[in-house]
């Protein structure tokens, strides 16, 4: 059974940082591209960042360009997202999310497998 656990949520204030970490069990990481979104309350999920298998092809949303950085260690099936200069609107359940293939994608749909999401918090 794959399980994805995310971690390192919390409560900051704007203009602080914060890194999420997300470990994946149950099957190889091997080929497997990886993403993180985020909901708000009353929003639909939305992406935010995505890696590819091999670590050669990274995207965002524009929202969090030049703020968050995805990476991934293959070696211990954990991906990160290390979030800098956190707003308000950034506030929401960030979860991480497994593709049986290689190559990430923006689309929500096209992921196989999710975790339970972790909350970020980040007061004015």
């Amino acid at each position: 059974q794959v399980q994805l656990v995310e971690s390192g949520g919390g409560l900051v204030q704007a203009g602080g940082s914060l890194s999420l970490s997300c470990a994946v069990s149950g099957r190889t990481f091997i080929s497997a591209a990886m993403g993180w979104f985020r909901q708000a309350p009353g929003k639909e999920r939305e992406f935010v960042a995505a890696i590819s298998w091999s670590d050669d092809w990274l995207n965002y949303a524009d929202s969090v360009k030049g703020r968050f950085t995805i990476s991934r260690d293959n070696a211990e099936n954990t991906v990160y997202l290390q979030m800098t200069s956190l707003k308000p609107e950034d506030t929401a359940v960030y979860f991480c999310a497994l593709r049986l293939v290689p190559t990430p994608t923006a689309r929500v749909e096209l992921y196989d497998y999710w975790g339970r999401g972790t909350q970020v918090t980040v007061s004015s």
